[in-house]
């Protein structure tokens, strides 16, 4: 089987592991649920993409970078709660996806009311690239394939999105990138795969 790399969300993990850790146990044993966290960041993004939709590109992207505690601590309290059933997983992927409606959706708000339709056009790859990236390793995971392979996963595309709502006017290069980036991505998945099921054959 080919080789799925290490990804920049598996160093960022890996060198933020024992901090996340001990905020998730301290969370746990002040009887947070981790599902209440997964659910909060969600209204994070949501409060921010109010922002984004108005125009205030920076405050929502204010928004989404205090969120973004949330989106690792719940899977720390889960751990520190030695929680076993898979729910949470399902609820954390499933509210990754609205997120990113919410964020390309209120982009895509704020172009179309400049009148700005190219750029309303890139929001909207950016939003199928992503969710591309994401559907592939979805349904690979059922085949019993972990694939994270690709130009931009979940942390890079964080990243870029965050720093073009911060920096205004790096937004539509960002956006070029995301849109072109999810998609080469979701092929180079879509590629890992049919290798990977062919070495299995």
């Amino acid at each position: 089987m080919a080789d799925s790399p290490t990804t920049l969300t598996d160093r960022v993990r890996r060198i933020t592991a024992k901090v996340v850790s001990g905020a998730g146990s301290a969370l746990h044993r002040a009887g947070i649920h981790p599902d209440t966290l997964t659910i909060l960041g969600l209204g994070s993004v949501a409060l921010a993409a109010v922002f984004i939709g108005a125009g205030q590109l920076q405050v929502g992207g204010l928004i989404l970078l205090l969120g973004l505690p949330l989106d690792a601590l719940d899977g720390a309290v889960a751990r520190a709660m030695q929680r076993t059933d898979q729910f949470g997983g399902v609820l954390d992927s499933t509210l990754d996806r609205y997120a990113d409606g919410f964020i390309f959706g209120a982009l895509g708000y704020y172009f179309a009311s400049l009148g700005q339709q190219t750029d309303l056009l890139l929001a909207l790859a950016a939003l199928v690239g992503s969710y591309g990236v994401s559907y592939v390793r979805a349904r690979a995971g059922e085949a019993g394939l972990s694939v994270k392979v690709g130009l931009l996963t979940r942390m890079e595309r964080v990243v870029i999105i965050l720093v073009a709502l911060l920096v205004p006017p790096l937004l539509v290069p960002g956006l070029w990138i995301l849109a072109v980036g999810t998609n080469i991505t979701a092929l180079q998945r879509l590629w890992f795969v049919y290798r990977s099921m062919q070495q299995k054959m």
